[in-house]
């Protein structure tokens, strides 16, 4: 499980990347000392866990919180703070734990793993129970082009990357700009589309191969595209899993 550590106390972060790190399974993909750089690491690291101060300097924990339950595919947020009357509004954010300064070893590896089987349950919970396809469920999509709105056939689409407020569909005959999040996309082709980053979505059934790229990232292959998306590591696994059922 990857891991991003949020405080704008540097000895803080680095006592809690020791602890991190002596805990198998869990690894500390990135640090940031306030929000608008988690925001940053986030994108760039799609970590499954942010453990995050409260009080820091400009935007607070909690509006930070906030911002990150609002991503398509959020991490899980674990609080850590020098103060308990926070706790409340907290889990108010959906975190699923809050810890008080100085951080105890066991406390953390606790609430660490309260973290990875709810992701895991979630994941589970999906595989068996896709949102339900829906009647007279589109065979196109539409993007609004300079000739008017195009229709895309979805057999022809490859995959969807998330950019900031706007989608964009790969697919055959080139690339378009669509009014919709990727969120909807995945509501509605579940099972057909399946994510392998917080900001894309590929089709299932043109998966050729996942390939590892000389930096140690896994991408995807996919038919009738020169086009490599990259798989975030919280997800390589249940790529792989997805491969041999295929």
């Amino acid at each position: 499980m990857d891991v991003l550590i949020v405080d704008d106390e540097a000895l803080a972060r680095q006592r809690l990347v020791r602890m991190v790190e002596k805990i198998d399974g869990f690894s500390v993909v990135a640090e940031a000392d306030g929000a608008d750089e988690a925001m940053v690491a986030i994108a760039a690291h799609d970590p499954d866990i942010v453990l995050l101060d409260i009080q820091m300097p400009g935007r607070d924990g909690l509006s930070l919180a906030r911002d990150i339950a609002a991503l398509e595919d959020p991490p899980a947020i674990i609080f850590c703070t020098a103060y308990d009357q926070y706790a409340l509004d907290a889990f108010g954010t959906n975190a699923v734990g809050y810890l008080l300064k100085p951080v105890k070893a066991e406390q953390l590896l606790q609430v660490l793993e309260k973290a990875t089987k709810l992701n895991k349950i979630q994941r589970v919970a999906a595989q068996k129970n896709p949102t339900p396809k829906k009647e007279n469920q589109r065979t196109h999509i539409s993007a609004k082009t300079r000739r008017g709105v195009e229709l895309i056939p979805l057999e022809d689409v490859r995959y969807f990357l998330a950019d900031h407020k706007y989608v964009t569909v790969y697919h055959r005959s080139g690339e378009h700009l669509l009014d919709e999040t990727l969120k909807e996309l995945e509501e509605e082709f579940s099972g057909r589309f399946v994510r392998i980053h917080r900001n894309s979505l590929v089709s299932a059934k043109h998966i050729e191969a996942l390939e590892r790229t000389v930096q140690g990232q896994y991408q995807v292959r996919l038919a009738d595209t020169d086009m490599r998306p990259v798989i975030s590591r919280r997800h390589v696994s249940d790529l792989k899993d997805l491969l041999k059922m295929m």
